[in-house]
């Protein structure tokens, strides 16, 4: 069966704070879409990705502002993101923050896609909404950029800019509201959407920052992937290697046994993606390696044991395979 394609469900608050301060009802504009009020207070419920369409494309009928997305921004609370919104608060920098976003993202939704992407310039932040060339994309990519330069205000200061942005949408009429909100120059009619941070804002230590909760975060983040998308054979794996890794890498075998597939099966699905089981190991280990090294109370001795390594010398090897440098460089070194 094709993955349905959905999205969380407290989202959605996003979206009627929204259309309330362009002056529609929020009540009547649920209705009209067919959705229950008590869905969005469930945190584990999620709605079709076909009802984003529909809202977005009522709203621009309804609000002559075609810039009306821009003002999401001012509409989102952390908690609308369900885990991710906290573990976004308490990660170490927006690098990290959006390199985060990136990895869990199906959790918020599975049509849209998320890519960081590391520029001589800068950070850039793909987004990609999924509908291809439709219109309903332009106030969606605006709906999302905004909330994003917003989370990025919060967590390192008011005063943050983009360096750059990039918008599919034709140039409109008058420009001045993106070129406000994100405080750069703006290129219209772009082949993606994308927000640019420079290099030094991007890695900049930021003082919201909890690595042992966001280290938690990211536990309950990677059980969630493995349980809305149980065909989700990436998150699924990733999340027997967590539980498993202390105790050193399971073998594929053992991975496909508690995913209830054989190893060949396992094997197939995962070189469908590109992936092969080792390098799913290696990315899966690199990871936790990093959230654990960004924790000062844990010493590199504690987490050469925690990722199943049985000496130090081992995993600064296979550290500086993954990263190009040393564990201990890359602790003391400029943050990442």
């Amino acid at each position: 069966m094709p993955k349905l394609e959905s999205t969380l469900a407290s989202l959605w608050l996003i979206v009627l704070r929204l259309v309330e301060l362009h002056g529609i009802d929020p009540q009547r504009f649920l209705h009209e879409l067919g959705i229950r009020p008590e869905t969005l207070r469930d945190v584990h419920a999620r709605l079709p990705s076909r009802l984003a369409d529909v809202a977005f494309a009522k709203a621009a009928a309804q609000i002559p502002d075609p810039a009306f997305g821009l003002r999401a921004g001012e509409c989102w609370h952390p908690s609308n993101l369900g885990t991710m919104g906290y573990a976004w608060l308490s990660s170490r920098t927006l690098h990290t923050g959006l390199k985060r976003l990136e990895r869990f993202s199906c959790v918020l939704g599975n049509r849209a896609t998320y890519r960081c992407v590391d520029e001589a310039a800068g950070i850039r932040f793909l987004f990609d909404h999924g509908r291809k060339d439709a219109k309903v994309g332009y106030p969606m990519a605006d709906f999302t950029l905004s909330v994003l330069i917003d989370m990025c205000r919060t967590n390192f200061g008011s005063k943050l800019n983009a360096a750059a942005l990039r918008l599919r949408r034709p140039q409109p009429d008058d420009p001045r509201a993106w070129l406000e909100l994100f405080g750069c120059d703006v290129q219209f009619g772009a082949a993606e959407d994308s927000l640019l941070l420079d290099r030094e804002t991007a890695d900049m230590p930021l003082p919201s920052a909890n690595i042992p909760l966001a280290n938690t975060f990211d536990r309950i983040l990677t059980e969630q992937l493995a349980c809305f998308f149980d065909d989700d054979v990436v998150s699924r794996c990733k999340a027997h290697l967590l539980r498993q890794l202390t105790s050193g890498p399971p073998s594929a075998q053992e991975t496909a046994k508690d995913l209830g597939m054989s190893q060949r099966t396992l094997q197939r699905r995962l070189g469908e993606l590109g992936l092969t089981y080792q390098r799913l190991c290696d990315e899966t280990r690199h990871e936790l390696a990093r959230r654990y090294l960004d924790d000062s109370r844990k010493s590199v001795t504690e987490v050469t044991f925690l990722l199943g390594f049985s000496e130090q010398s081992a995993f600064t090897r296979a550290f500086r395979r993954w990263s190009g440098m040393s564990p201990s460089a890359y602790r003391y070194g400029p943050a990442a």
